[in-house]
């Protein structure tokens, strides 16, 4: 059964709505991923709102850190599945596939990040970001000194809160806008 056929439950401007800068991320997009991700889409109805949250995922996904990219769309996938999001446990699930090349590893974050066999290091950011995400008063002191303790430098513990923070916004204004997927997430970096 396929999932549903909207975008989500704003009215969109078509393609020659939009203006040239919104136009040119679009083309970008289509021509580096082979499609315009519904979240793009989505913000389009607001574009300086698109161009704000472009350039914050950008930096914040894309840009040097110490995290790497892996990780990054690890926690994005760990903080969806504790909200349930469904558009960004697909897409950033995707993104975990392809990054780490094991099918598996996207799957069971989604689902259980527990079973996963995982690295102090890792197991250590996505304990942060369950509980930052599930249960926010309770991170002080010892959730931190655990992080150190796997070895992340303060700028990394930044960039690690950073990602969860984020995702915990966009998971919201996906979920509330009913944003569904590209259906092509679903089939990409599978055995």
């Amino acid at each position: 059964m396929p999932q549903p056929d909207h975008i989500s439950i704003y009215d969109l401007p078509d393609f020659e709505a939009l203006d040239d800068d919104t136009k040119r991320y679009f083309e970008v997009c289509q021509e580096k991923l082979g499609m315009v991700p519904n979240v793009l889409r989505t913000f389009s109805a607001n574009q300086e709102k698109l161009r704000a949250f472009g350039q914050y995922y950008n930096t914040l996904m894309l840009a040097p850190s110490g995290l790497s990219k892996l990780e990054r769309e690890m926690v994005a996938v760990v903080v969806s599945s504790a909200n349930r999001c469904f558009y960004c446990l697909v897409a950033h699930g995707q993104a975990v596939r392809k990054l780490s090349g094991d099918p598996q590893l996207g799957e069971m974050l989604v689902m259980n990040y527990r079973v996963a066999q995982l690295s102090d290091r890792q197991r250590a950011m996505l304990d942060f970001a369950w509980i930052l995400t599930t249960a926010p008063w309770e991170v002080a002191a010892p959730e931190r000194a655990k992080l150190t303790e796997a070895g992340l430098s303060q700028d990394e513990i930044f960039d690690l809160s950073d990602v969860v923070a984020f995702f915990n916004m966009s998971n919201r204004f996906a979920i509330a806008s009913d944003m569904m997927p590209n259906p092509e997430y679903h089939g990409m970096d599978r055995e």
